[in-house]
């Protein structure tokens, strides 16, 4: 087979073919449709479920999973041990555009559908449950010490965020009941969060 047969149908700029891997790679990226752009960094041990995409750029370290329909986008940064999973989206610095890459340290949980942009940080052993979105725009209100994480600071490690609500503040809003989302930490990483991810690790 040919390069033109092989990419056959497909247009990128500059023709940049998607990166290959070999059992050498240690890759374990399964059939199904997934693609990792050329320039992308996927260390040994990495697990990539169809259909995901890796942008360019990206690092993606030892023993992460990104799970089916999973984003990974330009120059994000994943940390060891990182389960992303299904439909979660972290932005890269082109999309949406940003100054700063999206951080997810060692060891974080990121649940299905949840969506990390704008450069922010999340520090390790953090748990992101589903539904949750974290950008700059949105703060983040920490139950446990009661105070609110300013615009874009860093989710603390081993931090539990929830997706939640708070009043909108404006009197018309409070009268008709409407709230505005926002991220919740209700409690932070102990024995019970670790018990209920190792399931996780036992059907990879």
């Amino acid at each position: 087979m040919t390069y033109g047969d092989q990419y056959k149908g497909f247009v990128d700029k500059h023709n940049l073919p998607p990166r290959e891997f070999t059992p050498e790679n240690k890759v374990r990226l399964v059939p199904g449709g997934s693609s990792v752009r050329r320039g992308a960094h996927v260390a040994p041990g990495v697990i990539i479920m169809p259909p995901a995409y890796v942008n360019t750029g990206a690092y993606v370290d030892e023993g992460s999973m990104i799970d089916s329909h999973a984003l990974v986008g330009s120059c994000a940064q994943i940390g060891k041990n990182v389960h992303l999973s299904a439909g979660v989206q972290i932005g890269g610095v082109l999309e949406p555009v940003g100054l700063t890459p999206v951080v997810i340290e060692d060891d974080c949980f990121i649940g299905a559908g949840a969506v990390v942009v704008e450069g922010i940080l999340v520090k390790r052993r953090a748990v992101i449950a589903p539904g949750v979105v974290l950008s700059k725009s949105v703060p983040v209100y920490d139950c446990v010490n009661e105070k609110v994480l300013g615009k874009g600071t860093a989710i603390p490690e081993g931090a539990v965020v929830v997706p939640g609500t708070r009043p909108v503040g404006q009197p018309w809003a409070d009268s008709q009941g409407l709230s505005a989302y926002c991220p919740l930490i209700i409690k932070y990483r102990d024995e019970g969060s670790d018990a209920s991810l190792v399931l996780e690790d036992a059907l990879r």
